[in-house]
């Protein structure tokens, strides 16, 4: 199939028009024999793309102390203490809007019962409560992992949508990202990739382009 996926990558470049900014690229499948209302059939996964995600991804951090030291030299994008971590859990809305502009949460490992009482009604629904960590980590590599890294899901619906690049790597790149992306469905699905029913391939602003 590789061959067939590097095409469409290609074909879905070419098909979109010029933007002033750098396009993502991502893939749609839609799974056939599955039903969702099965809680064995849902499932939630991170996957680490072998090429990176080719965009910038947002963490945040919650920690205190030394750890919260280490955390902003390491260029984490945002940091929150105790303190901030109360005050963002008093004001919802607050809550709601750095939930939807991270991609990833991180939090000192002693301050999960917090960050779930805080922010776990807001974090939980999202999928996005925090990764506990211990004080000893060691943050560059955990860093490293999480700027490849894409969550793929079923949950309602039998479709995955998730992103597998951008438009600026070059089509081998993202094609070997997609197989990654498609050996996690080998793993989480009855029948592997066989269940898939149909693959789309686009640019964040441009049509779709079939791949099976």
């Amino acid at each position: 199939m590789t061959q067939d996926i590097v095409e469409a990558v290609k074909k879905a470049k070419e098909q979109s028009k010029p933007r002033d900014f750098t396009q993502s690229i991502d893939i749609i499948v839609n799974i056939k024999d599955l039903d969702v209302k099965k809680p064995e059939n849902r499932f939630d996964e991170e996957v680490s793309l072998p090429n990176g995600r080719g965009k910038d991804v947002k963490i945040g951090f919650i920690a205190d102390g030394e750890l919260a030291v280490q955390a902003k030299s390491a260029g984490i994008d945002l940091v929150i203490d105790k303190v901030g971590l109360e005050e963002i859990g008093k004001d919802r809305k607050q809550a709601k809007k750095l939930a939807n502009q991270y991609d990833f949460f991180v939090a000192q490992a002693d301050m999960m019962p917090l960050v779930g009482r805080f922010l776990g009604p807001v974090l939980g629904p999202r999928k996005k409560m925090p990764k506990p960590v211990p004080l000893s980590i060691k943050l560059e590599p955990l860093i490293e992992r999480l700027k490849s890294t894409v969550k793929i899901g079923i949950k309602s619906q039998a479709t995955i949508q998730t992103l597998v690049g951008t438009q600026d790597m070059s089509d081998d790149k993202i094609a070997e990202n997609i197989e990654t992306v498609l050996a996690t469905l080998d793993q989480n699905l009855e029948k592997g990739r066989s269940q898939i029913k149909s693959m789309f391939i686009k640019t964040t602003m441009g049509s779709v382009v079939r791949v099976i």
